[in-house]
């Protein structure tokens, strides 16, 4: 099992890894620096065991540590073990989850391999808040879709804060970043998918109209925006979701969600 290393001083270098979340250009999560993946609080860790993001140290305090135990008996890595002010120093703020997880991260997933068993899937344009991101994964998590993907201009979704808004679930859905956009779509096409672009523009079809087709992929545009005119002149529908007169969009997050249930609905009415 994890076994407890305890760490009274923040200059500790054993915790490196941990050190000044709260400073942009140091932080250890980002893609141009350490590339590594932080997960933050007992469910994220929780998530983290099994995948690819497996941690290879912790840090947090005794009590999360004991709470850990039992999940982490077949890891063999260390628990930096610290009181609440130890921690805060090394990460730069108090966290109030009481426990930090640190993964590298695995090579990146080529969209091609994420398609053969898919059926329904979420395609992303320039998705760059990462609460949304993390939101949209822990949607796709909860109703059924296969995998998500993402164009370049995108957040990254192992952020820490995506992480922690996914509640862990961005480290379970899979996902890939399109190296040619809107080719991707394209692709999508070429393998069976309906490309339903989700839009308050006129005309568009209502959403429960568009998605019945044996395999559908969602796609969606960053808040304001939305999609881009190619992406949508690349698109097979464009849909809409209706709403009271007045209200012309949702969240990204939202929209999504709503998508998202409206065809597990629909499968799921399939099936009976």
């Amino acid at each position: 099992m994890a076994y407890a290393v305890d760490i009274t001083s923040p200059d500790d270098p054993r915790v490196d890894d941990f050190r000044d979340l709260s400073t942009a250009d140091r932080r250890p999560d980002r893609p141009g620096g350490k590339g590594l993946v932080i997960g933050e609080g007992t469910v994220v860790v929780e998530r983290m065991l099994g995948t690819p993001f497996e941690p290879y140290a912790l840090l947090g305090v005794a009590r999360r540590y004991d709470q850990l135990c039992g999940q982490l008996r077949g890891l063999e890595v260390p628990f930096y073990r610290a009181s609440a002010d130890t921690m805060a120093t090394i990460v730069g703020f108090h966290l109030n989850r009481g426990v930090l997880a640190v993964a590298g991260r695995p090579a990146p997933r080529s969209p091609r391999d994420l398609l053969a068993a898919a059926r329904t899937i979420a395609v992303l344009e320039g998705v760059n808040d990462h609460e949304n991101l993390g939101s949209i994964f822990r949607n796709a998590a909860a109703l059924g879709v296969d995998a998500v993907f993402l164009s370049g201009r995108c957040a990254d979704p192992l952020y820490r804060r995506s992480v922690r808004v996914s509640m862990g679930h961005v480290l379970r859905v899979p996902f890939a970043v399109a190296a040619s956009w809107p080719d991707l779509l394209g692709e999508l096409q070429r393998r069976g998918f309906s490309t339903v672009a989700l839009t308050p523009a006129q005309p568009s079809l209502p959403l429960a109209h568009a998605v019945a087709s044996e395999k559908v992929a969602f796609v969606l545009g960053a808040e304001g925006p939305g999609l881009s005119e190619e992406t949508l002149e690349s698109t097979d529908v464009r849909a809409h979701i209706p709403m009271t007169t007045g209200v012309d969009s949702l969240n990204v997050a939202t929209a999504a969600a709503v998508a998202f249930y409206e065809r597990a609905r629909l499968s799921e009415d399939a099936s009976r």
